[in-house]
């Protein structure tokens, strides 16, 4: 079986093209990656984060170099950087299975791609406030993240859907049964609440988080919940009744503000379970 040396997908041994990527088939069962994919990543992408809970990317185009984001994260863009928006694929058909993909990711159905004539800059912010991060993906290397957390990537990425394979983990596990795809080579940008901590898992190791907190991991790390044990703790301790328990090989970003505590806290009537509990306790307390 022959594997294709740009996206690292299995192709037949009589393939004279990657049905992942495009790339033509050379000599010795080698595929060599089209010409505007070797263009988009020939270049190093100069690019800086700045800012601290309401970052931005702050990206410079060269003649050659292309990206694409979500609708409506671009913040500003020199005059020098085209912009279009269109859905993705190459085809009618491709574009149409890619529009479908994005309404269950919960997604607009177009990407907004940037180019530039000439040396310029273009700026991405997420929507709410929190930390960007920056990853540079190998050819075929693919990271998870949680919906609404892809901000922008290189043309060479390619953001697909991916689905949670255990029942549990997708009603419990805070992210839902969709997830999103990013695979490489190039950079991408995301965007998540408040702080980052990334974790690097050994094989095997376990690491457990509040549910919804998972911003991004690697493929290889398994992903599922588990029930948090006791009522007490079930009840009162202010974090549901499971976690998510992430399992090594692999990197495990998490972030400390998801959009959904964030609306909760800010609710004008609305009162955390964490409120509750200490009332509680007062109540408990309470002299009288």
């Amino acid at each position: 079986m022959a594997f294709c040396t740009n996206c690292g997908s299995q192709m037949g041994d009589d393939a004279r093209f990657c049905g992942r990527c495009g790339s033509q088939i050379q000599a010795g069962g080698t595929a060599s990656p089209p010409q505007t994919l070797v263009a988009a990543v020939a270049s190093p992408l100069d690019y800086t984060i700045q800012g601290d809970n309401l970052q931005v990317a702050r990206v410079k185009l060269v003649p050659g170099q292309e990206l694409y984001a979500e609708a409506g994260r671009m913040l500003y863009k020199t005059q020098s950087v085209q912009w279009e928006t269109r859905m993705s694929g190459d085809s009618i058909g491709q574009k149409i299975w890619g529009a479908i993909k994005r309404t269950f990711m919960g997604e607009s159905l177009f990407l907004t791609y940037f180019h530039a004539t000439s040396p310029g800059e273009v700026g991405f912010a997420g929507n709410y406030p929190g930390r960007i991060q920056a990853f540079e993906l190998r050819a075929g290397q693919s990271l998870m993240v949680q919906r609404d957390s892809f901000l922008a990537a290189q043309i060479s990425v390619q953001l697909n859907i991916a689905l949670v394979k255990k029942i549990g983990a997708g009603f419990f596990g805070g992210e839902g049964f969709i997830l999103e795809r990013l695979t490489g080579p190039g950079i991408v940008f995301i965007h998540g609440g408040g702080d980052f901590v990334e974790f690097m898992l050994a094989a095997g190791e376990v690491l457990q988080v509040d549910t919804g907190c998972i911003v991004a991991f690697d493929e290889t790390v398994s992903y599922d919940i588990e029930y948090v044990g006791g009522i007490k703790k079930a009840i009162f301790g202010g974090e549901g009744l499971f976690l998510t328990t992430m399992q090594g090989p692999g990197r495990v970003i998490v972030q400390s503000m998801t959009l959904e505590k964030l609306r909760r806290e800010l609710a004008p009537t609305g009162r955390s379970a964490g409120d509750q509990t200490n009332m509680l306790g007062g109540i408990f307390d309470s002299d009288e």
